[in-house]
């Protein structure tokens, strides 16, 4: 089979970019700043020269773009995912070296600002994974997280009590996507009409919830406890990766937990082998003695669930508020992490990462000054998001029968 042209072409676009920013690179270094006053050990500072690097970046660059050329075109098999892997560090690499040019970039804490912005994007992702391998498409992950943001918000505040806004967003999620269960697999109805109402729905009952309840008294409704971040002794305090991934709230533990222990179900368990039969083949898994209808209530509901727990992390993990619509479409940029991961839990949480990334570098960015106009700034995460599902990703195929209604014959 022949095989498409989409990624070496794609590559060759952003070759473009990359000699552009590599010939209006600005004479001078940039100071990258890795470790941390908790590290073991302390590694140095590194001062770049941004001529230099960028030009390093690009030869990367092309000789990433070389490779794909050749796998594509002579040995007419699809570009390896370690070269796209290449490119994309090497030209992100460049833009960052280049974007803090004569400023400090301290790496750590952009990394642990990009883990913090994807997490509800990962439970929201996780939730998306859930659904659509089972043959329901869940257009209303964003309803499920602010559902759960409210919730949790509003649980927490009234019982002072953590966990009881933990519980309470799980519940709220949950509830979201059984309704979304209910009139997609009960009644047919079309399954992206049912999700995107659902958001529209959460929308409006949260925001009239909070300007009529909430702020009458905020001390009582809307001032939940925060958690606190638990440091994992030695593991915490490892240059680089332990400020970042060990030195977290219980919810970004709980994050991980839910990332491996969703794939491990999915890919090693009878019951993953039965939801993706029923996503794939709902009429062959029925054949065979599978209940197609109760496994997708499963599903979709667990889905709900995580998404709900991810939605308490804005309000429990994050701001210690809530506010109107403060999701602000995460639900949408989960659903693109999660077709840009191929329907895969881990590639959909790098994917999460990914957009995570781009969306602190807007606010790194805006707070160190740089002449970088505010509007391209906003429109970062989004750009990068059609750049790598529509770009990068190109044409993948889901779950055979996602979308698709099963009537019982």
């Amino acid at each position: 089979m022949k095989q498409s042209k989409r990624t070496p072409i794609s590559l060759l676009v952003l070759s473009i970019v990359g000699l552009w920013l590599f010939l209006a690179a600005p004479s001078g270094t940039t100071e990258i700043k890795i470790s941390t006053d908790t590290d073991i050990f302390a590694l140095p500072n590194f001062n770049l020269d941004i001529m230099f690097v960028n030009g390093l970046a690009f030869a990367v660059q092309a000789l990433a773009l070389v490779a794909s050329i050749f796998f594509v075109m002579v040995r007419n098999h699809k570009t390896p995912r370690y070269v796209v892997v290449a490119f994309a560090v090497a030209l992100v690499f460049e833009i960052l070296v280049g974007l803090f040019a004569g400023k400090t970039m301290t790496f750590t804490s952009l990394l642990q600002g990009s883990l913090a912005l994807a997490v509800p994007l990962i439970f929201g992702s996780l939730a998306g994974v859930l659904s659509e391998r089972v043959g329901v498409v869940n257009i209303a992950i964003e309803g499920q997280l602010l559902a759960g943001a409210f919730v949790s918000a509003f649980v927490a505040s009234l019982s002072d009590n953590l966990f009881a806004g933990l519980i309470g967003a799980i519940i709220a999620g949950a509830l979201v996507s059984w309704v979304l269960a209910v009139f997609s697999i009960k009644y047919v109805v079309d399954q992206i009409i049912v999700g995107v109402v659902l958001n529209v729905l959460v929308i409006g009952l949260t925001s009239f919830l909070f300007s009529t309840l909430m702020v009458s008294d905020l001390a009582l409704f809307n001032q939940p406890p925060r958690f606190e971040k638990i440091l994992i002794p030695l593991l915490g305090q490892i240059p680089v990766l332990g400020p970042v991934l060990f030195h977290q709230t219980l919810i970004v533990y709980l994050m991980y937990l839910a990332v491996a222990v969703v794939y491990v179900s999915l890919f090693k368990t009878r019951w993953g082998l039965r939801v993706r039969a029923v996503g794939e083949y709902p009429k062959a898994a029925d054949t065979v003695g599978i209940k197609v209808f109760r496994t997708r209530y499963v599903s979709v509901i667990l889905g709900g669930a995580l998404a709900g727990l991810g939605g308490s992390f804005f309000t429990l993990g994050q701001v210690g508020a809530f506010g109107k619509e403060m999701t602000n479409g995460a639900g949408y940029i989960a659903l693109a992490a999660l077709i840009f991961g191929r329907w895969n839990p881990i590639y959909a949480a790098f994917a999460a990462l990914l957009f995570g990334f781009a969306e602190n570098l807007q606010y790194g960015l805006a707070i160190i000054g740089s002449s970088v106009p505010s509007e391209f700034l906003l429109m970062l995460p989004y750009a990068l998001t059609v750049v790598a599902v529509a770009g990068l990703v190109g044409k993948v195929t889901g779950p055979a029968a996602s979308g698709k209604a099963y009537i019982k014959s």
